[in-house]
């Protein structure tokens, strides 16, 4: 037998009144998804536990079968893992974001326009972090590059700041939201000054794109310990993502990571490539494959629903299709798993806590089903899986 979870990261909304009252998954036109369902189990699963803020991080370690309220230390600790940051017990990791700030003369004044910088590219975000390495590295702040907007520092022998995420503050004041912290204020502050009048920047502006004009210092945390994927549910797995923070979780738990070329976390990945890799790691031996798709993620936190319309018909006929063909061709037995981590709502353009529609397929099983895979669909289930961690488990056995 061989399991899929395709991850389709911030996929659920809340109704919208421009669709007429639909969601994006109820509006999306998904006819590889709509065959599985009538043969599937739909349900709803609490990814993020009572207390814990609704991030990417602790939902998927939920899905992943890791309980958050054991496993999690911070979220930068986990992309240090995949970045290659050697963390020592007593350091503390922060994401830097490289963000889009509007142009009012104070600076506490200023709110953030765009959280990604219009999903900067990785190549152009290096440059600019170099030369905020070179203004702000000492011995305590040391700085790495990520992927495209993400990148971290690490506070040497540091404290935890609290600091709230820049995509929950999207249009606000930043002043209200500065950390409890001068020395951060200050490089927050000075990194405007020094990225505003960039020559990328410049450039980007020319061609319409959101500068990315200053960083936003924010979720710390600790050194990760993660028990091994395999010791914990008997299968080889791997994982597939162009997003630091699921690679981090994939080292920390000794899963198999999948470099894919071309892809970048944003609606134009390699879904051909994303597929490729997955068929070829399950027939070398792999028992399980995460294939996490940042897109409608990015979509929701954009505020874009047409793009995020189409991040979920592309899921379908880019990776669902593709993958349920093949497996069907090969006559092999397996299991499919399709959910997002966390609902994204566009009328929000940030995370929220509720539960979130499953959908599970097994290819050994007949299953005559009518229920519709949405947000409404997992309601009318009356199936709901309280603690998230326990939905690995439940999809593997």
């Amino acid at each position: 037998m061989k399991y899929i979870l395709i991850l389709a990261d911030g996929m659920a909304d809340e109704p919208i009144e421009a669709i007429n009252g639909l969601t994006p998954m109820e509006k999306a036109n998904t006819p590889y998804i709509d065959a599985l369902t009538k043969k599937s189990e739909i349900g709803l699963v609490s990814t993020i536990p009572e207390g814990m803020a609704p991030g990417s991080d602790t939902a998927n370690l939920s899905v992943i079968g890791y309980d958050p309220k054991q496993y999690y230390t911070g979220r930068s600790p986990l992309e240090a893992l995949s970045i290659g940051v050697p963390l020592e017990k007593e350091d503390i990791s922060f994401r830097v974001n490289l963000v889009t700030l509007d142009e009012h003369t104070k600076f506490e004044d200023k709110t953030i326009i765009d959280h990604s910088s219009s999903e900067i590219t990785t190549e152009e975000s290096k440059v600019l972090l170099k030369d905020l390495k070179q203004a702000f590295e000492t011995e305590s702040y040391k700085f790495y590059p990520g992927t495209s907007y993400r990148h971290l520092m690490v506070w040497k022998k540091g404290q935890d700041v609290n600091i709230t995420p820049p995509h929950d503050i999207l249009g606000q004041k930043i002043g209200d939201y500065f950390p409890k912290n001068d020395d951060f204020i200050q490089m927050m502050k000075k990194s405007y000054d020094i990225l505003k009048d960039h020559p990328i920047n410049q450039e980007r502006i020319k061609k319409g794109l959101n500068p990315a004009n200053a960083m936003w210092l924010w979720g710390a945390g600790t050194k990760p310990m993660l028990d091994p994927f395999e010791e914990k549910f008997n299968k080889k797995g791997a994982m597939i993502s162009a997003v630091d923070l699921l690679k981090g979780i994939a080292i920390g738990s000794q899963m198999e990571v999948i470099q894919v070329e071309g892809a970048t976390g944003t609606l134009h990945t390699n879904y051909e490539g994303k597929v490729k890799a997955a068929l070829e790691t399950l027939n070398k031996g792999n028992d399980f494959v995460y294939i996490h798709i940042e897109a409608p993620d990015e979509c929701g936190h954009q505020g874009n629903l047409e793009d995020k319309i189409q991040a979920i018909e592309w899921i379908d006929e880019k990776v669902v299709g593709p993958i349920v063909t093949v497996l069907d061709q090969k006559e092999e037995e397996y299991k499919i798993m399709i959910l997002p981590d966390h609902p994204t709502p566009i009328s929000l353009r940030t995370h929220t806590s509720n539960p979130v529609p499953y959908l599970i397929y097994n290819s050994t099983r007949k299953i005559d089903n009518t229920i519709p895979y949405s947000e409404k669909g997992g309601k009318e289930s009356g199936k709901l899986i309280e603690e998230g961690h326990e939905l690995m488990k439940y999809f593997i056995q």
